[in-house]
Order: structure tokens, then sequence, then C-alpha cells
């Protein structure tokens, strides 16, 4: 079963930026909506964003305007780019095919000092 790999996490302070990735390998990527989901302390994993094949995006009221996922097919890699970051963006972020049953990856973890 698949299993991705994210990175691209930090310490960084609040108002600042951050990029994540996320590849994964043995599946034709192109054909899986991809998501970004984070957990933050002491709370259930929750969705942040997604991208279908084609491209076209979804994003959480919480992080609309602020955060944008892409992808680029040819490298299986889904990215988020994390522009004006706040200490409640704080948690650890996976990303999951919302088209097949991955198992979840390790994740990378996102720390905001205010």
């Amino acid at each position: 079963q698949v299993q991705p790999v994210e990175s691209g996490g930090g310490l960084v302070q609040a108002g600042g930026s951050l990029r994540l990735s996320c590849t994964a390998s043995g599946i034709i990527f192109s054909l899986n909506t991809m998501g970004w989901f984070r957990q933050a302390p002491g709370k259930q994993r929750a969705w942040v964003a997604d991208i279908t094949g084609g491209g076209r995006t979804n994003y959480a009221d919480s992080v609309k305007g602020r955060f944008t996922i892409s992808r680029d097919n040819a490298k299986n890699t889904v990215y988020l780019q994390m522009n004006s970051l706040k200490p409640d963006d704080t948690g650890v972020y996976y990303c999951q095919s919302l088209s097949a049953a991955w198992h979840w990856g390790q994740g990378t973890q996102v720390t905001v000092s205010a």
C-alpha cells in the first residue's frame, strides 16, 4: 500500500512562510486528488486543502488566501505553500490521497512562534 513522504516543516515566526512537499511512488499520481491535513496538539486531524489531478483546488476557510496547494505530476509531488503563518497553524502536516486508501505518512512538524 502507498505511503506518502512529507517534508519541509520547521520552526518559523508568525508572519513567516514555509513550503511543504509530499511525494509518493508506485502509483499513477496524476489520477489522485491529493489533500493536505494537519493535526494540532490535542486535536483531531483536520483537512486543510486539496487539489485534483487537473489542478482544481479547495481550501479550508482558516487558510484561504494564505496557503496555496499545487502539484507536479511528473515528479509525483504535491506542495503546500504557507504564507502569513499564525501560531494556530502549528501542528503535524500530512498529505493523503482522497482517491484511494493510502497509509498515512509520518507527517512534517510545523511550529509557528508568536
